[in-house]
């Protein structure tokens, strides 16, 4: 067995997680990329504990991250949307600001299955961007259900339990 699948035996079963969808138009109604976030999340066995929407202004989005990281009953924090280069996009310096601890591969690696896989060159307007605070993780994607999709498929449900065993040990 080699460290990695070592680490994942290792893993916690379920992460409490937490879905923040940014957008200024969104509705829970409307919010399809926050509901494919869900959906996987909970058929992947993960606890979504809660589910928000907040507008895209840096200081709401700060805030309300923050009080995420210091909720006990949140392990993890999910983004959708904001990360674009629009005036509006304020996601990533809100979670930016914010991180402990970067996880540059994430954004890397998004970028580079968005460029292959999906939209081409365009993928270098994404600022997809993950990372801790405290023991927090925290994930953020273009607000897309094609972004989530191949955020959460690829990335984020292979390793998030991994993830969370590497920042409790």
């Amino acid at each position: 067995m080699n460290s990695v699948q070592e680490h994942r035996s290792k893993a916690p079963s379920t992460v409490s997680c937490q879905i923040i969808t940014v957008s200024d138009t969104r509705t829970i109604e409307t919010d399809t990329s926050g509901a494919l976030m869900k959906a996987l999340l909970e058929a992947h066995g993960y606890h979504v504990a809660d589910y928000r929407i907040v507008k895209d202004e840096y200081e709401d989005i700060r805030q309300l991250l923050h009080q995420s990281s210091i909720n006990p009953n949140i392990e993890a924090v999910l983004l959708t949307g904001g990360t674009g280069i629009a005036p509006r996009d304020t996601t990533f310096e809100a979670v930016r600001s914010l991180l402990g601890k970067e996880l540059p591969g994430f954004g890397e690696i998004f970028r580079y299955l968005s460029f292959t896989e999906d939209i081409g060159s365009a993928a270098i307007l994404s600022r997809a961007i993950a990372g801790t605070i405290s023991s927090t993780a925290v994930f953020s994607m273009p607000g897309s259900k094609g972004a989530v999709k191949l955020a959460m498929e690829r990335i984020i449900l292979p390793e998030l339990r991994h993830v969370m065993r590497e920042i409790y040990k």
